[in-house]
């Protein structure tokens, strides 16, 4: 299933994209997509049900704004040069760990909404990555089989990054990840079971037209399961939480100088296969 949001900012309705690309109603079944559904596999066999015998109302997509299609989102956990492209042009060694931070779940926005530069920002840098969702609480995982049993389903994520705030002004990356809006999310949380392979993907981004990033997920240096996997030794995670697992090559940082780092007024465009595409117009904040 493709399960999203629709509406105004923190009025948003719970809705499905079928297979025929319309877009249906889910408000009389559910409240709302969050954690609560994620976790309850006989809601979700009720929406796709539902899905399949075509009785969903249909919705207007035209105008609507699409949210973040997770509700309520816990906590972002960020994996660091997961891809050994992007470990290249970083100038960094592969690492034997990944690399976790967070990211404030208040810096996750609709996939269409405004991304704003922040203030005094000479830096704000562009990253597509893979989304995993979580489904079912995790702590203390043995397996990698274990680790994908307990992944809702996938999403595209913009893991916007300041990097002068990131790298040079002391302390964690923390200052440099969580801007404002700087986590747009969706436009679809794509169920696990439409995934057969997430490493498998390809992952693509634009900024004014200009093809920018052009990786797979096969460069992946630590996979989605063996992320879930380890990340649950060090954290639980609960459904809702999302896993942001790192960009390939191509980045404003890795270019020569100078580097296109983003201004006011860019565009920027990413998609992953089958997980939907997201459009951002970038504002002073």
């Amino acid at each position: 299933m493709k399960l999203l949001r629709v509406g105004p900012a923190g009025a948003e309705r719970p809705a499905l994209l079928d297979q025929h690309g319309t877009l249906r109603d889910l408000s009389a079944l559910v409240t709302d997509i969050d954690g609560a559904l994620l976790s309850d596999g006989a809601a979700l066999d009720r929406l796709r049900a539902a899905a399949g015998a075509g009785v969903l109302p249909p919705l207007d997509a035209t105008g609507l704004r699409i949210g973040p299609p997770v509700a309520r989102v816990g906590k972002v956990v960020c994996i660091g040069l997961n891809y050994h492209g992007h470990a290249r042009e970083a100038g960094a060694e592969p690492p034997a760990e990944p690399v976790v931070f967070l990211k404030a779940a208040d810096t996750v926005v609709g996939p269409d909404d405004t991304v704003l530069v922040p203030r005094g920002s000479r830096k704000t840098d562009w990253e597509v990555e893979l989304a995993v969702v979580i489904g079912r609480t995790a702590r203390y995982l043995d397996s990698a089989e274990d680790a994908l049993a307990h992944v809702a389903g996938y999403a595209v994520a913009h893991d916007v990054s300041e990097r002068e705030f990131q790298i040079e002004r002391g302390g964690t990356w923390d200052k440099g990840k969580n801007c404002e809006t700087f986590n747009p999310l969706g436009p679809w949380l794509v169920t696990a079971d439409e995934v057969p392979d997430p490493q498998d993907l390809r992952l693509r981004l634009w900024v004014n037209g200009e093809l920018r990033q052009d990786g797979s997920t096969a460069d992946q240096i630590f996979p989605v399961a063996e992320v879930v996997r380890y990340v649950s030794r060090f954290m639980t995670l609960y459904p809702g939480d999302v896993i942001n697992t790192g960009t390939p090559a191509g980045v404003a940082m890795g270019h020569p100088e100078p580097k296109p780092y983003l201004r006011a007024g860019d565009v920027v465009e990413l998609e992953i296969d089958g997980l939907g595409r997201q459009r951002q117009e970038l504002k002073d904040a």
